[in-house]
């Protein structure tokens, strides 16, 4: 008769030969699969370097790109907006640098900026929409007309054009001086613009509108339908913003605004600022595009003249 001893021994035994063999397995099991994930690792490693590769590639070819048409630009732009003139909106966040470029810019294509209006926070601040609806039409000049819209970025974009710009052929409707500069100064100190060059003696022909970066999509479409209603009211008009604009890509994603409004993304770059005058001889053509690094191009062809 087998004694309790030699019972609890055996179970013991069992007990450390199954403990063992399950270490020795999963020993086994593990090293196979640190092996595989060790291999899938390294596979990655190398994604990774050639992607850097490939990245650090295309930003050197986009900085050469940017550096040859920054050096070219005197001649790439040369009388492509003869006496042409632009009125200039400075949407909330847009840098002065940008602005000083551009403008430099138009006067070496033969253009000149007819005024420079700064529009506010609060001229896209969806809580100060309401109020905004209400005086654009008391401070519409006589001959103009609003928009059948409750929207207010169509709406400020009728009646900035109204005041900024005007078609070649509607010189017998433009409004005059004394209506913009009482419009304008109603706008400024209800808070929603500031006008550091007002218009001079005859509005442009031709919108530019600039933005700085960063995205809000209820103020982006705001500042994208006012761009497209100026290019409506005048001979045409560009959106030009610093990468990352949620205003140029709030335009490019909305089928109506993008079939009649350019767009230029990356404006803190010289091939960038260099698209925006070219797409603005574009506009007075009658024409449209899509530039900046984001596009993939940065050169619409103006059509000489």
């Amino acid at each position: 008769m087998m004694s309790l001893r030699y019972h609890v021994v055996s179970i013991a035994a069992v007990l450390l030969a199954l403990a063992l063999g399950v270490v020795l397995g999963a020993s086994a099991l593990s090293g196979r699969v640190l092996g595989a994930l060790t291999s899938d690792r390294d596979q990655l490693a190398g994604e990774v370097v050639a992607m850097r590769g490939e990245r650090d590639a295309a930003g050197a070819q986009l900085l050469a790109t940017e550096r040859l048409v920054g050096a070219g630009a005197p001649s790439t732009i040369a009388g492509v907006l003869p006496d042409r003139g632009v009125a200039l909106v400075a949407a909330p966040g847009a840098d002065p640098a940008d602005l000083d470029a551009v403008t430099d810019l138009v006067t070496r294509a033969g253009g000149h900026v007819t005024g420079q209006v700064a529009l506010t926070d609060a001229a896209v601040a969806p809580d100060r929409a309401e109020a905004l609806r209400a005086l654009v039409p008391r401070l519409l000049p006589a001959g103009a007309q609003l928009p059948t819209t409750t929207d207010t970025g169509t709406l400020t974009g009728s009646l900035l054009g109204s005041l900024l710009v005007a078609r070649p052929s509607g010189v017998g409707d433009r409004t005059t001086g004394p209506e913009v500069a009482t419009a304008l100064r109603a706008l400024s100190e209800a808070g929603y613009i500031r006008a550091p060059e007002g218009p001079g003696a005859a509005p442009g022909e031709l919108a530019l509108v600039v933005t700085g970066s960063g995205a809000d999509p209820a103020r982006d479409i705001v500042l994208a339908r006012i761009a497209g209603e100026m290019d409506r009211v005048g001979a045409g008009a560009v959106l030009a913003g610093r990468a990352g604009s949620g205003a140029v890509t709030a335009v490019r994603t909305d089928p109506a605004l993008r079939t009649g409004l350019s767009t230029v993304d990356a404006v803190e770059g010289p091939a960038s600022r260099v698209a925006t005058v070219l797409a603005l001889r574009e506009q007075a053509d009658g024409r449209t595009g899509v530039y900046g690094p984001a596009a993939g191009t940065f050169t619409p062809q103006p059509t000489a003249g």
